[in-house]
């Protein structure tokens, strides 16, 4: 036979290839209906079939690790041992996954006792001694071995199988110096990590490779220790037992016993029932297609499952073709599908240069399509409409509604949008454009315009009118699976919410270009200038935003102690270099930890000074559903990440002032409003005392734990007090507390003691708020929102730990964001009933800044007292903090 026509027998490391696509791939956008993660199954998939595509193989297996359970942990109970615990996600994967490969035709094999790479290892002989050309699929170096002129290995990187490496003898000696079969006694002298395999001290790759150039192998080497001399001599020979444990454990089995024989490898033709079965569980639309067509399935089968998917397609709803309706046949339609879905119509704005230049409405089966045009008498009975209270459902209407507003076009009556929607049901879920909600709650796939098209072609069923009406469809789908509480916070709090974030969006806020650009060059001088002077103490420039010259600059040449750990090195993060510079400080990283704040703070001024639009204003984007709590976020720029606390970041806030016709700015800002929340919701009757007698909690709560009276509270103690009350509620450990306060823990465990010893009520909810998610599934905040926590229950331990600590916190973060948004939508109501003229500006956090029109501060100042302070019924008051000044610093509280 020649080599053209030799069979090719590819086999796969499952578990390896598996766990890339996991890693490479997020778990929340991979994720069922009814909450199984498939990511890695998805991944694997997607790198098999661009295998098979460029590779085609004639004979193929799947190999997989039954357990970490093997001969070798028999003999070396600590092989693999430091490896973090299978995450929960993926081991559920693991079983559909086989499934979706036995649909395929695609054998899997395990083997008791054995790990895949002896599967691969045996199967890859018994190819070569059956004239195979072999390609052994894995991401475990020890495969290398396995490589001669018939077996080539296909590594992958960390983003799958799009980038290999073909290992083929020639390419190892070029990439390790060595011959294949020579790679397990590299390995074995300077141990394989991931495996727990303790090599050669101070035995790093290049010296194991010299040592195999002079004597061979691993047992030339051991057989020539004495004549090594040096510090890696001593060691080579008290250590030798390491090495050749490490060779007997890395060297793969080739005679495991199989119940596979090479010609039952050979790919066949799918199993087209049980591919549509599989994949319509794990919701997987676009792998269909091309499972379906692998090279392995006969023409005549991947016609019939080509032709039953098409079927598939073919029995979805279609959209009803557009109408073009004017006058008194639109006003017509307008009166009969409000009958027939007086839920609301679907309603969808086309949008150019920020302003409608067309509209798709929508009922359950009619739709119709309006080209807009400013001022067109036969248009009037859709404006009636739009500026009416009846309902509308639209998706991602932010943007629209602004660009109305900017049309001139009155609009009201916004009763769901999609988007919104479905992130209260799901609020970390990636489901974020139309396409992602047609696809989930409708089980169909949203049609696209066809981007060869100059215009939208309505009669291929693109364009808003379709949108509109795939719209009206997904809110059904979404609202029947929202409970009654979070449809009361839909249409109480978010609806509401997204109307008075048009309107602020709109308005931006007055910034000075002058103040920013001069601030900018002040921090570009100052950051040179910490840079010089770290240079200085070094002896010599480096780039100090490079972690690689950094660790070399303080762990070789400083000579200071590691920091963590990671995959470059060792850390050097903010964090990490903090905590290194109060244990060790050293000038150089003094300077370095300045130079990185100005630098930090020069990349926000810049960006700030950047958005200032021609008007001299500054229009943020508010992300409604930027958060799993419910808060309200900001981008484009960022006006939520303003430092406070330090004289540059005052100096950024003043450079926002008030505008043009403004009397003044306004600040209003809730005090303490999570304790208060933590107040309320725990009972707690010391923290009721402390906030209804209106004295100071956190001195309170320190007289109580020290003992002292309040005025006996140092600052040192109302420090510690204050750092401990906000920490609990996001599941501070001792541990933690002790490193944020910088004290022994010793000391930080029995702070904690003390603070639950007098506010018990505070420890027997946060317990309770975690017992009861375990039960429920969810969190609930005071008003009903509702987040779901699946990993409450998971067997990982980091996921559960990581979900607990969420948990104690979402019922606060998210009470203080619904009671924020209450005071948001009273202030915006009673502002435009009382016709004034001042205008919301800014949400940050818990403050809310104005505009304050002339001779409106009473009117305004009462209506902002009065709305924050009742926005909710708490067992304490809300306090409210007000701010007066031309800028955003002078009006600070």
């Amino acid at each position: 036979m020649s080599d053209s026509k030799k069979p090719t027998l590819m086999i796969i490391d499952g578990h390896s290839l598996a766990f890339r696509a996991f890693y490479a791939l997020p778990i929340d956008s991979f994720q069922t209906r009814d909450g199984q993660h498939t990511n890695a199954i998805h991944g694997f998939l997607s790198m098999l079939l661009l295998l098979l595509k460029n590779e085609k193989p004639t004979h193929l297996a799947v190999a997989f690790d039954i357990s970490r359970a093997s001969f070798r942990t028999r003999e070396y109970p600590a092989y693999k041992g430091t490896r973090n615990e299978t995450p929960s996600e993926f081991i559920g994967q693991i079983p559909l996954l086989q499934e979706a490969l036995a649909a395929m035709n695609i054998p899997t094999i395990t083997k008791e006792d054995y790990e895949a790479d002896d599967i691969l290892a045996t199967l890859s002989v018994r190819g070569v001694a059956a004239g195979y050309d072999v390609l052994v699929v894995s991401g475990d170096r020890d495969a290398i071995q396995l490589v001669n002129d018939d077996v080539t290995l296909l590594y992958p990187s960390s983003q799958g199988v799009s980038s290999l490496t073909r290992y083929d003898p020639a390419r190892v000696r070029e990439r390790y110096g060595i011959d294949p079969h020579q790679y397990p006694d590299i390995a074995a002298l300077v141990g394989e990590t991931s495996d727990n395999l303790i090599g050669i001290s101070k035995v790093g790759e290049k010296t194991a490779v010299k040592w195999i150039g002079l004597y061979g192998s691993l047992d030339g080497i051991l057989e020539h220790a004495e004549e090594i001399k040096g510090v890696v001599g001593n060691n080579l020979r008290e250590q030798k037992e390491n090495a050749i444990r490490n060779r007997r454990l890395n060297r793969l089995v080739t005679d495991v016993e199989l119940a596979v024989e090479l010609d039952s490898l050979e790919r066949g033709s799918i199993n087209q029932q049980s591919v549509r079965d599989v994949f319509a569980r794990l919701e997987f639309k676009s792998l269909l297609d091309r499972v379906i067509k692998l090279e392995g399935a006969d023409g005549a089968a991947a016609d019939a499952v080509i032709e039953t998917a098409a079927e598939l397609r073919a029995d979805s709803p279609k959209a009803p073709t557009a109408q073009n309706l004017l006058d008194e046949e639109l006003a017509g339609w307008i009166t009969r599908q409000t009958v027939a879905s007086p839920e609301g119509l679907g309603l969808t704005v086309e949008v150019l240069d920020g302003k409608a230049i067309g509209f798709g409405m929508s009922g359950p089966t009619e739709s119709v399509s309006l080209p807009w045009q400013a001022g067109r008498a036969d248009y009037a009975p859709f404006e009636a409409w739009l500026a009416s209270d009846a309902p509308k459902i639209m998706h991602d209407a932010k943007g629209q509604l602004k660009a109305l507003k900017r049309s001139g076009l009155a609009f009201s009556g916004l009763a769901v949008d999609t988007l919104v929607a479905a992130w209260l049901l799901r609020p970390g879920g990636p489901d974020k454009i139309l396409a992602d909600l047609v696809d989930r709650y409708l089980d169909e796939t949203l049609p696209v315009h066809d981007e060869n098209q100059l215009l939208p072609d309505e009669s291929s069923g693109s364009g808003v009118p379709v949108q509109a009406w795939y719209t009206l469809r997904a809110a059904a789908a979404i609202i029947a699976m929202l409970d009654d509480g979070s449809r009361r916070v839909l249409t109480d709090i978010e609806m509401p919410t997204l109307l008075v974030l048009v309107d602020m969006e709109l308005a931006g806020v007055a910034v000075s270009h002058a103040e920013l650009s001069a601030l900018s060059a002040q921090l570009g001088e100052s950051a040179a200038s910490l840079a010089a002077s770290a240079y200085a103490e070094i002896g010599r420039e480096v780039n100090l935003g490079s972690p690689k010259q950094l660790q070399e600059v303080l762990f070789d040449q400083l000579g200071m102690p590691k920091t963590r750990a990671n995959k470059t090195g060792y850390s050097t993060d903010a964090g990490a270099l903090a905590d290194l510079q109060a244990s060790n400080p050293h000038p150089f990283l003094g300077l370095l930890l300045q130079h990185r704040d100005a630098t930090k703070l020069r990349q926000i001024v810049e960006t700030l000074d950047k958005s200032i639009d021609t008007t001299g204003r500054i229009h943020t984007n508010y992300m409604q559903i930027g958060t799993t709590t419910g808060r309200i976020s900001s981008n484009d720029p960022n006006l939520q990440n303003i430092p406070i606390r330090t004289e540059e970041g005052r100096r950024i806030r003043a450079a926002f002032h008030a505008g043009e016709g403004a009397e003044t700015l306004l600040t209003a800002d809730y005090s303490q409003i999570e304790m208060r929340i933590m107040a309320h919701l725990s009972e707690d009757a010391g923290l009721i005392e402390a906030f209804n007698a209106g004295e100071d909690l956190h001195r309170f709560v320190g007289a109580r734990i020290f003992g002292v009276t309040p005025e006996e509270v140092t600052n040192e103690m109302r420090s510690k007090v204050k750092a401990m009350s906000y920490g609990l509620a996001y599941g501070l450990s001792a541990f933690g507390l002790s490193k944020q306060l910088r004290i022994p823990s010793a000391e930080a465990k029995q702070l904690m003691t003390d603070y639950f010893a007098r506010f018990g009520a505070v420890r027997d909810y946060l317990r309770h708020v975690v017992e009861q998610a375990k039960v429920d599934g969810y969190t609930e905040t005071i008003c009903g929102r509702r987040r779901p926590f699946p990993d409450l229950n998971s067997p990982n331990r980091v996921l559960r730990d990581n979900a607990e600590r969420a948990a104690l916190n979402a019922p606060i973060q998210g009470s203080a964001a619904d009671i924020m948004k209450f005071a948001m939508i009273g202030i915006a109501a009673d502002v435009s009933e009382q016709n004034l003229e001042s205008q919301m500006l800014l949400q940050v956090h818990d403050e809310l800044i104005f505009d304050v029109a002339p001779g409106e501060w009473d009117a305004l100042t009462g209506i902002v007292t009065h709305r924050m302070s009742s926005a909710a019924d708490l067992l304490v008051p809300l306090d409210v903090q007000l701010g007066r000044g031309a800028n955003w610093d002078a009006a600070a509280h």
